[in-house]
């Protein structure tokens, strides 16, 4: 262990036996010089380095808890004892906590990547908290105003373009998928503006919204849900029940929880699942991580439960933002397959019922064509596996859609497995999927 000698130059009564007191608790020793009674007096005090940082700081009180301070041990926590009682007056950071890796928090102190503190919550919503907005939509029926769509949304560039949720925006039953509209829009400062939806997206739910400001506006940076991993930690932003600027937390509790999975038919899709509280009114607003980066779009909760939320991953959004710029609106291939994902325990239960069914590391297998599709037109079987498609592995439905991207009408090579290890190459050609359906 480490000691500090050094000399401290004391008045008074009671510093001395506080003084005292902190050298006998931390097993240093005490040296006096008094050759001089009525004089100052001067003591040299050996004290264990982790005690050292208390006599530089405002104390408030000192009390003596242990019977043989001489043998007090440092571990706290292991011992199930405090030797000493003290508290700071100030916000005096720690020596050795300034000299780790940057991360700032509220009171000046600096925590270590990837480590939780006390304000890395707080420091999160303040990064995003300017540029999450309150939406608000008048709703009518037969031209008669009955209520209003309220709804959240995020600032992804200085300009105004704000990031939100379909079903805020859009009148489901009455509106095309690239409706104009107009939407009420409350930043956190107070500033309200009038915003134009320029493209929205039903079946992923992901919407569009303008606003002209003269001034830049804050934003938000986006970030990667690909990097999240299950319980690690993040913020949802955004105004449930016209409550604007409100805070929850939580932890990602599946990366890659399948639309099926939730009882929902049509495209597939895949949501983040959180244990964030959000209501009505959040639907639109970001989910970030600790560093303050939105990861996704909360887009919806399970009634009767608590601690099951839902958004889309940031990574599916950024894409079908791209498809807003590049075409106006998502373009989605589709050939006419429906498939399943395999694993190993998938494959041994096949190969049990069926000795002849391909070996596969990995693949993904057709379980139904659509007659008259482009995969029918393309000679697949039930019970092939796709195993590459364009000249990649594929392991995945994710990993083909992600080749696919918004090519209608290019020409696609597949090859499956067949039973007995038979290898087919397939030309598809994928067609644009119906919008309506």
């Amino acid at each position: 262990m480490r000691y500090l000698l050094g000399k401290v130059s004391i008045s008074g009564k009671h510093s001395l036996v506080r003084l005292a007191a902190l050298a006998a608790a931390g097993s240093g020793l005490l040296y006096t010089n008094n050759a001089n009674t009525d004089s100052r007096t001067s003591i040299l005090v050996s004290v264990p380095s982790p005690l050292r940082e208390s006599l530089s700081r405002p104390w408030r009180n000192l009390q003596e808890i242990i019977a043989r301070p001489s043998s007090v041990s440092l571990d706290f926590i292991q011992h199930g004892n405090l030797p000493l009682f003290f508290s700071r007056t100030g916000s005096v950071p720690s020596a050795d906590i300034s000299k780790e890796v940057p991360g700032e928090v509220g009171d000046g102190q600096k925590t270590c990547p990837g480590c939780l503190g006390r304000d890395t919550i707080a420091n999160a919503a303040a990064r995003v908290g300017p540029a999450v907005v309150n939406l608000s939509v008048p709703q009518s029926f037969h031209g008669l105003t009955v209520g209003k769509s309220i709804g959240s949304g995020t600032i992804i560039h200085s300009d105004g373009t704000i990031l939100t949720c379909a079903h805020v925006v859009v009148d489901f039953q009455g509106l095309q998928s690239t409706s104009k509209g107009k939407v009420d829009v409350t930043l956190q400062d107070g500033r309200t503006f009038e915003g134009t939806v320029l493209n929205a997206d039903l079946h992923s739910d992901i919407a569009i919204v303008k606003i002209n400001s003269k001034t830049p506006l804050p934003m938000a940076k986006l970030g990667s849900s690909s990097k999240l991993r299950p319980g690690d930690w993040v913020v949802a932003v955004g105004c449930p029940l016209s409550l604007q600027n409100t805070v929850t937390a939580g932890i990602v509790s599946c990366v890659d929880r399948k639309s099926s999975d939730l009882g929902l038919g049509g495209m597939r899709r895949e949501y983040l699942q959180t244990d964030c509280a959000i209501n009505v009114g959040n639907s639109g607003g970001p989910l970030v991580n600790i560093d303050g980066e939105v990861v996704g779009l909360n887009i919806m909760k399970v009634l009767a439960a608590d601690g099951l939320s839902f958004a889309v991953p940031i990574d599916s959004v950024s894409t079908i933002i791209e498809h807003f710029k590049k075409n106006g609106r998502v373009v989605r291939p589709w050939i006419g397959l429906k498939m399943i994902d395999l694993n190993d325990m998938i494959v041994a239960q096949l190969k049990e019922k069926n000795a002849a069914f391909p070996n596969i590391d990995k693949g993904v297998l057709v379980s139904m064509i659509f007659p008259g599709s482009p995969a029918d037109r393309a000679g697949f079987r039930p019970g092939d596996v796709v195993v590459q498609f364009e000249g990649r592995p594929v392991g995945s439905i994710k990993e083909i859609i992600e080749i696919m991207g918004d090519k209608v009408g290019k020409p696609m090579k597949a090859v499956v497995k067949r039973t007995n290890d038979i290898s087919e190459t397939l030309t598809v050609v994928p067609e644009e999927a119906n919008p309506d359906i």
